[in-house]
């Protein structure tokens, strides 16, 4: 047997053990139905997808709590994956300035194959296990770094060398996998398993594998956000008014947080540098934008406490 025959046969045997490669029961008819009938066995499949996540809850607070310490030491979380998955923790990550302020090399998405494989196909980038070795390093990938690797099939070579390669370094490594007992979940220090069942789609892993991933990243980074003082109640105070809709939605926030008027927060937000967080502090304790920024300095950015320190000394 030639050496690419042998690869292939190995490669066949692998796909028949992951769980996102299987043939879905419920979808075998899919391709004889009308269309109101493929999006309800499509939606059905959606459904199943929730009730996954909320399994590995525990797993996922360890890897918040890893990322919010991280924070606090000026450190990054940085997400690392190929194809759709890597697709998916760049758009979590270039998501993460506007919503949350914060530098946009906090939080930093890598792809294999670069910037091109966003939106192309790169031949052979998840394959190769020296290039996700140089995309770390080029990032100057430090021990206090959380990196968390994010492949459906588990098995992504590129994927499994970046977390090996971390755990070296002395980083804490998150594995996110909808296949169990795979290689990326064994490279990893936290073990996230996102077991979806099988697609759909045999073998696309962009529709419920996609969809797990997605709200596992969504759950990593706006948990952490709100455990590092970005959020006050339920509302984005740290938002980037970067343009007019976040401009509206930042004089909105301030109204929804203080009960003020329209033109009370849109005052205190040009006082404050368009800072809704500074902006809400100021309206709720009287306190001036100088005062309130030694607030927010003293209690480490977090608006409720600043507020409460605040009323605790009236």
């Amino acid at each position: 047997m030639s050496l690419q025959n042998e690869r292939r046969s190995k490669l066949l045997r692998e796909l028949n053990t992951i769980v996102s490669e299987g043939q879905n029961p419920e979808t075998l008819d899919i391709d004889l139905l009308p269309t109101e009938a493929i999006l309800r066995k499509l939606n059905d499949e959606d459904q199943k997808v929730a009730p996954a996540l909320r399994e590995i809850i525990p797993e996922v607070a360890k890897a918040v709590d890893a990322i919010v310490e991280a924070f606090s030491k000026g450190a990054r979380l940085i997400y690392i994956g190929a194809g759709t998955s890597g697709r998916l923790g760049v758009l979590d990550a270039a998501e993460c300035p506007p919503t949350f302020s914060v530098d946009p090399n906090q939080v930093v998405g890598i792809i294999a194959g670069g910037k091109k494989a966003i939106q192309t196909a790169v031949e052979g980038a998840e394959d190769n296990t020296e290039l996700a070795i140089a995309d770390l390093q080029h990032h100057n990938l430090c021990a206090d770094d959380v990196v968390v690797g994010i492949a459906a099939s588990g098995r992504t070579p590129y994927v499994v060398s970046a977390l090996n390669y971390a755990r070296e370094q002395g980083c804490i490594t998150v594995g996110i996998s909808c296949s169990p007992n795979s290689a990326v979940l064994n490279a990893a220090d936290i073990q996230l398993a996102a077991v979806v069942g099988p697609e759909a789609l045999t073998g696309s892993t962009r529709l419920k594998s996609g969809t797990a991933q997605k709200l596992v990243l969504n759950m990593l980074t706006t948990a952490s956000m709100i455990r590092s003082g970005k959020v006050y109640r339920n509302l984005m105070v740290d938002v980037n008014a970067s343009n007019d809709k976040l401009k509206a939605r930042a004089v909105r926030i301030v109204m929804q947080a203080t009960e003020c008027s329209e033109q009370e927060a849109v005052d205190a937000l040009a006082q404050s540098e368009q800072s809704a967080k500074l902006a809400i502090l100021m309206l709720l304790t009287g306190k001036t934008a100088e005062q309130g920024k030694e607030l927010l300095v003293h209690n480490k950015g977090f608006l409720r406490a600043a507020v409460e320190e605040v009323e605790g000394d009236a």
